[in-house]
């Protein structure tokens, strides 16, 4: 059986259902490599105060990697039906291997500082990862729009179509929007890696431990500056799970355009088999379901995000209980943004643009009229007036059925005398995508800058 952290002033039993409501082994033992790791380095720093004597601080460092390595190695292992946490768990099992040395090792530590540290690290280490995995996922969306580089597609605002422009100017404005997310990502990381430990259960500790040493052997980049503050901060989590939010935003959004754009209606995008479902009645259908399934997990974790906040609002200082329920949400964040971003760099890399349907797409629907009212002002004619005219040649396209450039010359003069024939070529597609020459444009030149740049920015 495993002993208690605590009791030496109770006498009697806890109620069974409150021991199964209080544990959080079952969800916290994720926590067991990141808590061995800040134990070992307190040890060291026990040692150094004159605490710990070579030998024991040698027995509790072996132990301490012993069970470490177990953990790694048997999942059986973590199977323990009365660890109250992660922490009484590694603590009962070390007494086990080397008596009651291992005792010692609480000493100048409290759970709070201790948890706290080891959630630092546990998520130090995660946003690593989702940094990475952002990485990958503007990675297919730089390979989509490489595998697609001259096609073209309407732009949409409202859902309606707008202008056209590239599909891979599309592609980058989700790779700016990852971009942003990894930015944070490493932004929030900076605040995480600060150091708790050695700031006791509230008040600091009366022993001599290096707190800066400490900081350098588990690689933080500070120590905490107010006890109070330090084990009752939970500031790091709430900036993960805003980080995580926007994350899933944007895989939201840009499932959504896919879902849309691989519809029979538009056309525009076939999802491979690999990452595709299909109808349990009608043989006929192919269902993003991976898409659907990300945009649906967006709203689990801005509960998740909610939730956290929820919880530290009205806390008073400093350590409270109900800080428990920041681990399962945290948890949950982590393995599910670390799925949609995996899933998603999938899709991409398993779908296919049908170049055809979206040039077909451009050339319908008045998408030069802008272009037109430009070409207006380039005669001479102040902007409103020249979106008005055309905006009336729009009309008198919908009357005869045909596009702009399908007007004839003299409707168009009937409306706008300054018009000449080289606005035929002015209404081009090549002509409406290559004025769109400024940074951050459309125009073919300055998407193959922006490509090129997106692709550099990737080594980073």
């Amino acid at each position: 059986m495993t002993s208690k952290l605590w009791g030496g002033r109770f006498t009697g039993e806890a109620d069974a259902d409150f021991v199964r409501f209080n544990r959080s082994f079952d969800f916290d033992r994720r926590l067991i490599h990141a808590d061995v790791r800040a134990s070992i380095a307190h040890a060291a720093a026990l040692f150094k105060a004159g605490v710990l004597t070579t030998e024991e601080a040698r027995a509790i460092t072996e132990g301490l990697l012993e069970i470490s390595r177990r953990a790694a190695a048997d999942p059986n292992y973590l199977v323990d039906d009365q660890a109250e946490d992660v922490h009484s768990f590694i603590e009962a099992r070390l007494v086990e291997m080397v008596g009651q040395v291992g005792r010692k090792l609480h000493t100048g530590r409290s759970r709070n500082d201790q948890v706290a540290t080891a959630f630092r690290l546990w998520l130090r280490e995660e946003f690593d990862r989702i940094v990475e995995l952002v990485r990958d996922l503007q990675r297919a969306l730089v390979e989509f729009a490489a595998r697609h580089e001259e096609a073209v597609m309407p732009g949409y605002t409202h859902l309606q179509r707008a202008q056209p422009v590239l599909f891979a100017h599309w592609c980058l404005a989700y790779f700016e929007m990852f971009a942003r997310d990894r930015e944070r990502l490493r932004d929030a990381r900076r605040r995480t890696n600060v150091l708790p430990l050695g700031s006791g259960a509230l008040a600091g500790t009366s022993y001599s431990l290096d707190r800066e040493e400490m900081a350098r052997a588990l690689g933080f980049e500070a120590v905490s500056r107010n006890s109070l503050d330090a084990v009752s901060d939970r500031d790091f989590c709430i900036e993960f799970a805003a980080a995580a939010s926007l994350i899933m935003v944007h895989l939201s959004r840009l499932a959504e355009d896919m879902i849309i754009y691989a519809t029979a209606e538009f056309g525009f995008i076939e999802l491979s088999d690999a990452v595709a479902t299909g109808s349990s009645l009608m043989p006929q259908k192919k269902n993003p379901d991976a898409l659907e399934l990300i945009r649906g997990k967006a709203g689990r974790v801005f509960g998740q995000t909610v939730a956290l906040l929820s919880v530290m609002k009205g806390l008073p200082l400093a350590y409270n209980k109900d800080m428990q329920e920041d681990k399962e949400a945290i948890f949950d964040l982590v393995d599910t943004a670390k799925d949609c971003l995996k899933v998603m760099a999938k899709v991409l890399r398993n779908a296919r643009l049908n170049e055809e349907r979206t040039r077909a797409a451009v050339r319908q629907g008045f998408m030069n009229a802008t272009e037109l009212a430009d070409y207006l002002v380039r005669k001479g004619v102040p902007f409103r007036d020249a979106h008005e005219a055309a905006g009336r040649m729009v009309l008198a396209a919908i009357e005869r059925g045909v596009e702009l450039h399908e007007l004839p010359l003299e409707v168009m003069r009937a409306v706008s005398p300054v018009i000449e024939e080289d606005v035929l070529f002015a209404l081009t597609l090549d002509a409406t995508l290559g004025t769109k020459n400024q940074t951050g444009g459309t125009a073919p030149k300055r998407v193959r800058e922006a490509l090129k740049e997106a692709e550099l920015s990737l080594r980073d």
